[in-house]
């Protein structure tokens, strides 16, 4: 598996490849493992994303996390599909996965990460006070002071009639 997985961060990591290479090496790849996979569904989904072929990741995106994917990559997948249907139009059901993404798990690794998407889409369905108010409280951890007077205003921001 860490070989395999290995060879897909390369192809990945490879700045030489256009979008079109990196799909057809990851699909190569893919095709070393059972047809429904759900690491190698999300990998191709997350391929056909940088290459901006939505539509298709959104399908693999979907059939990766019906199949199963471990806690990380269920979030990343997620975070991932959620930013694509954002793309293609579909805010309410991206603002419903993120949103559960950045309840879920307050303090994990992906946390930072929901939060940024889950304010792009609060932007798009037209809450940039509510979207300030998570990338802010999102932020405020990571500032080596007014970590509190931040995070206090980003909860005001949240809370003021608009």
């Amino acid at each position: 598996m860490d070989d395999w997985q290995d060879r897909v961060d390369a192809v990945s990591a490879d700045d030489t490849l256009d979008p079109a290479e990196v799909i057809q090496r990851i699909d190569a790849l893919a095709l070393e493992r059972q047809e429904d996979d759900a690491i190698a569904l999300f990998e191709r989904a997350g391929a056909r994303d940088s290459a901006g072929l939505e539509a298709e990741a959104e399908v693999l995106y979907r059939q990766a996390l019906t199949t199963g994917l471990d806690d990380e990559r269920r979030t990343r997948a997620a975070i991932q599909l959620a930013s694509t249907i954002r793309n293609l139009g579909k805010t309410a059901e991206a603002l419903e996965l993120l949103r559960a993404e950045y309840e879920r798990e307050p303090r994990g690794d992906l946390h930072d990460a929901a939060a940024a998407f889950y304010a792009l889409a609060l932007v798009s369905s037209g809450e940039p006070e509510r979207a300030a108010s998570i990338a802010l409280q999102a932020l405020a951890p990571h500032l080596p002071r007014y970590t509190r007077s931040v995070t206090g205003y980003a909860r005001e921001i949240a809370e003021e009639p608009h």
